[in-house]
């Protein structure tokens, strides 16, 4: 199949991107190997995002996004990109080449919008007991910890909004932070501190995760300063300490940062002609929402004109 512009990932700043495309009159695929929606689609409740005073769940907003891309004209393909190959325009008929799980696509622009994912702690029992007491979404397993004590890692925006959402279920949560205070918005701050069952740890380091091998009884962390040890029993761990981007398939053509965020100028351009980036796998120190599409709109409109201004006479 041939694209004028492929998109390699269907979050907020793909689907913006292939709003924004589809408009200018290209053939626009967008290739995502999960969840449509990337992250944004498992979060409970987005109340800073403009035009939804009350709110709206991740799911739902870019359940609209991706209805509106469509009703333009994308398509939106289950598939995982493996590689790209920097072929020059108009190499290969103008075309540049995916290479994917399920075969060969070729497109004349590239944008890529392949998000994050949950950064490991690589702490003991994490690996053993994820998904069995481990987990990284509140939304996907809140449920199952009904009544339960959990721990939830990490007091950043993460941390505490998918703690209040877990609030819902759970009995009580034992909040722990590396740093000496949270580094959630004082709004989400302030909600949290409201409920009497939750507790903090601040300045304490996750050592490990315990139980019997089928399932966790307790964690054991560490005060950093007087390095004094301490047991907390929970049922359950969830782990908010940072995003790592999905572009490790980018390795050797893309040029990235030292942590793997792709490296764009203000027009969202990479280093390779014709492949551009938007979204939080970019090295924009503001990861939300609003300025995904943002930046999806600005890669789409720049590969649009970058198409039209290398057409083949």
């Amino acid at each position: 199949m041939d694209y004028d512009v492929a998109i390699i990932g269907g979050g907020p700043a793909g689907l913006t991107a292939a709003i924004y495309t589809c408009r200018a009159g290209l053939k626009t695929g967008v290739f995502e190997s999960g969840i449509i929606g990337g992250e944004a689609a498992s979060t409970e409740l987005i109340e800073n995002y403009p035009g939804f005073p009350n709110g709206i769940s991740g799911l739902k907003l870019t359940e609209n996004m991706a209805t509106q891309a469509k009703k333009f004209g994308a398509e939106i393909i289950t598939d995982r990109v493996v590689t790209i190959e920097d072929n020059p325009f108009p190499k290969h008929d103008g075309y540049k080449i995916i290479n994917t799980n399920s075969g060969q696509i070729k497109a004349k622009a590239i944008i890529i919008t392949v998000g994050t994912r949950p950064k490991l702690l690589n702490v003991t029992g994490e690996k053993e007991y994820k998904g069995r007491g481990v987990s990284y979404c509140a939304t996907c397993d809140g449920f199952f910890y009904k009544n339960e004590k959990i721990a939830v890692i990490g007091c950043g925006n993460s941390g505490i909004q998918e703690g209040l959402f877990l609030l819902r279920f759970v009995k009580e949560i034992e909040f722990v932070e590396f740093l000496p205070q949270p580094t959630a918005e004082k709004v989400l701050l302030d909600k949290i501190k409201k409920n009497k069952n939750v507790n903090f740890h601040l300045n304490n380091k996750l050592i490990s995760i315990n139980g019997d091998g089928k399932s966790i009884s307790y964690i054991k962390i560490k005060n950093n300063t007087t390095n004094e040890t301490k047991k907390i029993a929970v049922s359950g761990v969830f782990i908010y300490v940072g995003l790592k981007p999905n572009t490790d398939f980018l390795e050797g053509l893309i040029q990235r940062d030292k942590n793997g965020y792709i490296i764009v100028d203000m027009n969202q351009n990479t280093n390779v002609i014709g492949v551009f980036a938007a979204g939080d796998a970019t090295i924009d120190t503001v990861k939300q929402i609003t300025t995904a599409v943002g930046s999806g709109a600005r890669a789409a409109i720049n590969a649009e004109k970058w198409i039209s201004e290398n057409k083949e006479n």
